[in-house]
């Protein structure tokens, strides 16, 4: 199951992301993962040529309410239910996908988007375990919400990290932004895991 099928597949997420209004990001994402795409309206989005193969980072810049913490939601249960991670584990490891957020009303946002995708008839039985920061499934993978902090996104094994609002993050002082990306990046690599970035713009500083 590819990311632009399950955004359209209406035993999935085809109710809330298969419309007009989410063409683009469609257009967007199915580039990201190597996909055939719309490439006019990819390179009008992004002035690139779409991307031949999967890629391992998404940064995007994009306006307020373009619907980037839905897309954050979809890309942590797309990437936590569709791929399997399980052989690269060691026994009693989980594969993380972390959700990290500006503060922690943003993350309680992104947490609800989450739980209303995984309140779906084909995925809520692979749900074991549900509390206010995270949600375990029975396939090894486990999402989690953090507030942008480099020490409490260090000592996991990542599966994808989907930084939201990160023009937002500081990028200087005692926790800068930079950081956090250099505490995320060792605990991505052993399962070859993703960095998508998301945010509004906001000041020319800091990585994005």
């Amino acid at each position: 199951m590819n990311i632009v099928k399950a955004m359209t597949d209406n035993n999935l997420f085809g109710a809330q992301f298969g419309g007009d209004s989410w063409a683009n990001w469609r257009v967007l994402l199915g580039g990201f993962y190597g996909l055939e795409t719309d490439a006019h309206t990819f390179k009008t989005l992004t002035h690139r040529e779409p991307p031949l193969t999967p890629l391992d980072e998404l940064w995007l810049v994009v306006g307020r309410r373009g619907g980037k913490s839905q897309i954050a939601a979809l890309l942590a249960v797309y990437e936590a239910i569709f791929n399997d991670h399980s052989e690269h584990l060691a026994a009693g490891e989980v594969a993380t996908i972390a959700v990290v957020a500006a503060d922690r009303k943003q993350a309680r946002t992104i947490m609800r988007y989450i739980n209303g995708l995984l309140d779906n008839p084909m995925l809520k039985k692979l749900v074991i375990r549900e509390a206010t920061e995270s949600i375990e499934l029975t396939n090894r993978c486990a999402i989690e919400v953090f507030t942008a902090s480099h020490r409490t996104t260090r000592g996991y094994t990542l599966a994808c990290a989907i930084c939201d609002e990160i023009a937002f993050w500081h990028s200087d002082g005692a926790n800068p932004d930079k950081e956090i990306l250099n505490a995320l990046r060792p605990s991505l690599a052993s399962l070859n895991g993703k960095v998508v970035a998301l945010s509004s713009p906001y000041a020319r500083r800091g990585v994005l």
